[in-house]
């Protein structure tokens, strides 16, 4: 079984649409469900963290393999 409910492709998008696109996805999850997102801008590491700060949205993981950034993200 996967890690994670729906997951995200926002390679190839820089800021702040993968925030954005997460956000919007967050909406259609029901809480406590896991959010995946794959990413190719640098700058959604910082980007992530904040987001999850301001919204109580529980950042699970954050890695990066070979210039993708991978988070997962618990909805409150």
């Amino acid at each position: 079984m996967a890690e994670y409910d729906q997951e995200l492709d926002a390679c190839g998008l820089s800021c702040p649409l993968p925030i954005l696109r997460a956000k919007k996805a967050l909406t259609r999850m029901g809480s406590g469900q896991v959010l995946r997102i794959i990413a190719t801008d640098p700058g959604s590491v910082k980007d992530f963290e904040a987001f999850s700060r301001q919204t109580g949205n529980e950042l699970l993981e954050s890695s990066e393999d070979g210039g993708r950034f991978y988070y997962r993200l618990r909805k409150a």
